[in-house]
């Protein structure tokens, strides 16, 4: 086997480290979008804040991201459950021809799980509702870009029925961010369940599998 040359070995240490360093620094400058948005909500999000909550120069921000929109989308991005922790499923649902009921509702419960557990996911999509702005809308497009190519695949297992799956879809996904959300930053029940208790979070999970269990195809 062909040694590599010291003086190679150097130069390749010498530029992994700042390549390293580089990157642990923009994911500390990302994460720290996080903490900033969790204490002080959309108006805290500011370069000086975040340079502040990152411990590091604010022109570094400048170098790396250009400005605070693109750093915001790049943490946005982040935190995305489609883009994230479903991205992995989504992909071999998408490799697929037609997308299961089982599969559909799979993919709600993660959501529903998701939104739950996080607060700045929670935060984001709260922002989202409450605000006009360019990064947010971007967001919501790509989210539908990705649900319509699901959404297209599930309706073939209904060409023979008069069900707007559509319909059915929307008003089950609106509801679940909606329930999880609201069990988070309003912590009172909602027609007389907790969603912060396991027992009532299961029976909203029951309900959903009956729903689509029953409809149908």
């Amino acid at each position: 086997m062909k040694k590599i040359p010291k003086t190679d070995q150097k130069t390749r240490k010498v530029t992994s480290g700042p390549v390293r360093e580089k990157a642990r620094t923009m994911n500390k400058i990302v994460n720290a979008v996080g903490k900033v948005l969790k204490k002080h909500g959309y108006p805290g999000l500011s370069i000086a804040n975040i340079a502040t909550e990152a411990k590091v120069d604010r022109k570094l921000i400048y170098t790396y991201f250009e400005n605070l929109d693109n750093l915001v989308e790049t943490f946005i991005q982040k935190r995305d459950y489609w883009k994230t922790k479903a991205k992995s499923t989504i992909t071999t649902l998408l490799n697929q021809d037609v997308i299961s009921q089982n599969e559909m509702q799979n993919l709600l419960i993660g959501q529903f799980d998701t939104v739950m557990k996080d607060e700045i996911l929670q935060r984001i999509l709260q922002w989202e509702l409450s605000e006009d702005k360019d990064i947010l809308r971007k967001l919501a497009n790509s989210r539908e870009e990705i649900g319509e190519q699901l959404i297209q695949r599930y309706e073939k297992s209904f060409t023979e029925s008069s069900l707007d799956i559509r319909a059915v879809l929307a008003l089950q996904t609106a509801g679940l961010y909606y329930l999880a959300m609201h069990a988070q930053t309003n912590g009172s029940t909602f027609c007389g369940l907790d969603l912060n208790l396991d027992i009532d979070r299961e029976r909203i999970i029951n309900a959903l599998k009956m729903i689509l269990n029953k409809t149908p195809s």
